[in-house]
């Protein structure tokens, strides 16, 4: 390229990102009704859906920080471009929402946009938010004006340059999001069509089970294919694939006893989808929840059957071998067959044989709880074996089971549990 070319070739790329700034921070957003007064005639029935929205879209999981007031924010999540706080939803006139109108909230959910016009972090996920229905934000607008008004000022976030500016989210925004909604399809049935817009919306299901470029992005809210959740060290499974979570082969009956209780005869919630099923799905009604798993059962790609092996050891290691037998087999079964639905299978058990490691190194290391649910109010739980077993000796049981009873999966190397023990991301 000529001397002259490359000033030339900056300054276009200058003029255009600020021509993008410019679009994006002044980008008219259409005339929105405010329905507020609407909303506060529809008195206890409205506030009772919003309260019920509030449980499915789990919102109280990440607006309450440990040992605070439920909705006043101040939870730090971590993320790989820094720390986030999420905000204070108690209707507080100075630190909550107790200055914001039904308009203000729909243009949150709808168009990622604050009170005062500036572009919301996606950690809020209005990716998928964007496709609750007006009705829908109203209600649960409705239920978080009702509740108790707690001062609460919402931390500074600590993100690193530049991800902490304006002109970076209005970038992020033009590349990976457009307002919208959910379209009914005439051709699926009424079923099919509320379990997508609780999974694909409401529920935002993907913020965890969609792998994530190098910017955060995970594309539209179709992509359950899962992925590595950032800095937790566990793996979402893909909902597509019949080597991980796919539902296909599932009766509906074990989707929703799984999503209401946390266990079902076909699998165990545990990680953070425990967390899930205890904050959010087991208070679903069992029409939602037969919906989502009427839509989780034909999800575009989604297979039947049992996943290929793939190559393994050999055999087992004797030390893995021993370990088992030490510290596993009282539970598990001598031969992994488990014990109904307290002590899960190992044997022919796909959670054990992914190809991804993550949740069972976690497991091993921090134990496996089930949620505490009315369905299931005693769960049997693993305890943690941290303090236990070290890497060496974790990586050996794993890969034990891993290639014992005919599971023919991969070896777990020591490396492996060294790098989730400390947090770092695979």
């Amino acid at each position: 390229m000529r001397r002259w070319a490359w000033p030339f070739a900056t300054a276009v790329v200058v003029v255009c990102g600020a021509a993008l700034l410019v679009w994006q921070l002044g980008m008219r957003v259409p005339p929105v009704a405010d329905t507020l007064p609407e909303v506060a005639a529809a008195g206890t029935h409205q506030i009772a859906r919003g309260a019920y929205l509030a449980r499915a879209g789990n919102c109280m999981a990440c607006h309450t920080r440990r040992g605070g007031a439920p909705y006043a924010g101040g939870r730090q999540i971590e993320t790989p471009f820094g720390a986030v706080f999420t905000s204070n939803l108690t209707p507080d006139p100075q630190t909550g929402l107790g200055a914001w109108s039904a308009a203000d909230f729909w243009r949150a959910m709808h168009h990622g946009r604050a009170r005062d016009g500036g572009l919301l972090l996606p950690v809020f996920p209005y990716t998928n938010y964007t496709q609750v229905t007006r009705e829908d934000a109203d209600a649960l607008f409705a239920y978080l004006k009702s509740l108790p008004a707690v001062t609460q000022a919402n931390p500074r976030h600590d993100l690193r340059w530049p991800y902490n500016s304006q002109w970076a989210l209005a970038v992020w925004r033009a590349l990976y999001f457009r307002p919208g909604s959910l379209e009914v399809q005439p051709a699926q049935s009424a079923a099919w069509n509320r379990g997508a817009y609780l999974v694909r919306g409401l529920g935002h299901c993907n913020a965890c089970h969609a792998a994530r470029n190098i910017l955060g992005a995970s594309g539209d809210a179709l992509n359950l294919e899962g992925g590595q959740m950032p800095m937790q060290g566990w793996y979402a499974p893909s909902l597509l694939r019949a080597d991980e979570a796919a539902v296909a082969d599932w009766d509906i009956a074990d989707v929703v006893q799984l999503l209401q209780t946390g266990v079902s005869a076909r699998g165990s919630a545990l990680g953070p989808m425990a967390e899930v099923v205890l904050h959010s799905t087991q208070y679903l009604t069992g029409e939602d929840l037969q919906a989502m798993a009427v839509y989780l059962r034909a999800l575009p790609g989604a297979t039947a059957g049992v996943a290929e092996p793939r190559p393994g050891p050999d055999r087992s290691p004797e030390a893995g071998a021993r370990l088992y037998g030490r510290h596993c087999a009282d539970c598990h079964g001598d031969k992994g067959e488990g014990f109904g639905t307290a002590y899960p299978a190992l044997a022919g058990n796909r959670a054990v044989r992914m190809a991804h490691v993550a949740n069972l190194v976690q497991v091993v290391l921090r134990g496996g709880f089930a949620p505490s649910t009315a369905g299931n109010p005693r769960p049997f739980g693993m305890p943690p074996f941290q303090m236990v077993l070290g890497d060496k000796e974790v990586a050996a049981v794993i890969t034990h089971i891993r290639s014992a009873w005919g599971n023919q999966a991969g070896e777990v190397t020591e490396l492996d549990v060294a790098r989730l023990r400390g947090g770092a991301q695979r």
